[in-house]
């Protein structure tokens, strides 16, 4: 296939890339140009996304069999994909959020369950509808919580940098919320599975990992795969509700329960998780984390761990 990526050169993007050149397709990644291509023989268009009109001009003349859109996050920026390539193509494939779903006293979340429409993600939703609505052959996914080497959003590092910093881990609440994480090879490896499968055509699949997890028992599975002991680890509990941190953020996970199961990717896409919590958390210590230079910054925990 003849397959356009969109970014393909972050995160998951790079894993999806390189997932598709070793299935022997012919991938053209679109993105600013800021990063070279995570693959050999793998071509780049520059381009802004968000400048609809130079997006329209720069794939005019193209022409796919399939779309793998990682970096839109609100309609407008799937629009123009939309109507360019609508009727030519055969898989359009969206990465959304399960952050779509509303909060729920029944878990986990299913596919199905209802949105919130206030959720900081509803245009990852209204994209869904559209592409359903204007009849492309899309699928949907919708991870959990991403992690992985080359995540950029502060989540497992969070925690490391606390253990190796031999720092307390402030854990809100008391620490029994349950989560969810699936590490991004296994996120581009469901993606790429959904090609060729005519059952995923409509569909939107919940992916992450196979296990759900307590905000302290991750804390100690962070601590494994950075080579020490998950008893000696110092977990502060405490209340959000007690402080006042403005902008910014204490914790790297949202204070509730928040998973969703995966058992309709598994049995359609024939999918399954290869990576369990504390080996892809070694996986993202060893082959990342090890390797950053960033300061750590612990001024929040430091207000929350000066009040008790």
């Amino acid at each position: 296939m003849r397959i356009l990526v969109m970014g393909g050169t972050r995160f998951i993007g790079v894993y999806l890339t390189q997932a598709l050149v070793a299935q022997g397709h012919e991938v053209l990644l679109l993105n600013r140009g800021n990063r070279a291509a995570p693959a050999k023989g793998v071509s780049q268009i520059t381009c802004d996304r968000k400048d609809a009109a130079a997006l329209k001009s720069k794939l005019a003349n193209e022409s796919f069999d399939a779309i793998f859109d990682n970096s839109g996050r609100e309609l407008s920026d799937t629009q123009p994909l939309i109507e360019l390539f609508k009727g030519k193509l055969k898989h359009f494939v969206y990465v959304s959020s399960a952050g779509v779903y509303q909060k729920s006293d029944q878990m986990p979340h299913i596919e199905g369950d209802p949105v919130d429409p206030q959720s900081r993600h509803r245009g990852k939703f209204e994209t869904e509808q559209a592409l359903a609505e204007q009849g492309l052959p899309f699928t949907s996914v919708r991870p959990v919580y991403i992690y992985g080497p080359q995540n950029y959003n502060p989540l497992e590092s969070w925690f490391f940098d606390r253990i190796v910093n031999d720092r307390p881990i402030p854990v809100p609440g008391d620490g029994k919320a349950l989560t969810q994480l699936g590490h991004c090879a296994d996120l581009a490896s469901a993606m790429t599975a959904v090609l060729d499968n005519e059952q995923a055509v409509g569909q939107i699949y919940n992916i992450s990992g196979e296990r759900y997890v307590t905000f302290d028992g991750l804390a100690r599975a962070c601590a494994i795969a950075a080579g020490q002991s998950p008893e000696q680890i110092q977990l502060v509990h405490y209340d959000p509700k007690d402080f006042d941190f403005g902008k910014r953020k204490a914790f790297p996970m949202r204070a509730q329960h928040f998973f969703a199961s995966i058992e309709k990717a598994k049995q359609d896409l024939g999918w399954q998780p290869r990576f369990d919590l504390v080996s892809g958390l070694k996986d993202s210590f060893q082959q990342d984390y090890l390797r950053q230079k960033n300061a750590a910054d612990f001024t929040v925990d430091d207000q929350i761990l000066g009040q008790r």
